[in-house]
């Protein structure tokens, strides 16, 4: 009896580690929600690369808690309104953030 309580205890410490452990908090993800920000990640930098008049090359895509952060240098004020436009579009993006530049502007 001793024994089974024990392991009972154990299992239930082992639990409760993995589960604090992949807990978020409002700076660290959670690993579900590492694995769904990689995945919209993925998608917005897909989009971006099929967008014919953007240069994706030069655009860098980030996401946090569903929150996408485009970064980068493009041509023109048109190219960042279309970037972002293609972001907001994919599923699971809760909002944008705009960190991109015109080449040549400060």
């Amino acid at each position: 009896m001793v024994r089974y309580r024990m392991i009972t205890g154990l299992i239930i410490v082992v639990v409760l580690s993995f589960i604090v452990g992949c807990a978020s908090t409002s700076t660290r993800e959670g690993t579900g929600e590492y694995l769904d920000d990689s995945v919209i990640t993925a998608k917005v930098k897909t989009a971006i690369f099929q967008e014919p008049t953007l240069q994706s090359a030069e655009i860098n895509v980030e996401t946090f808690k569903g929150v996408v952060q485009l970064s980068g240098f493009v041509s023109s004020q048109q190219d960042i309104n279309t970037a972002v436009t293609v972001a907001r579009m994919i599923q699971g993006v809760t909002a944008v953030r705009n960190d991109m530049r015109i080449k040549g502007q400060q």
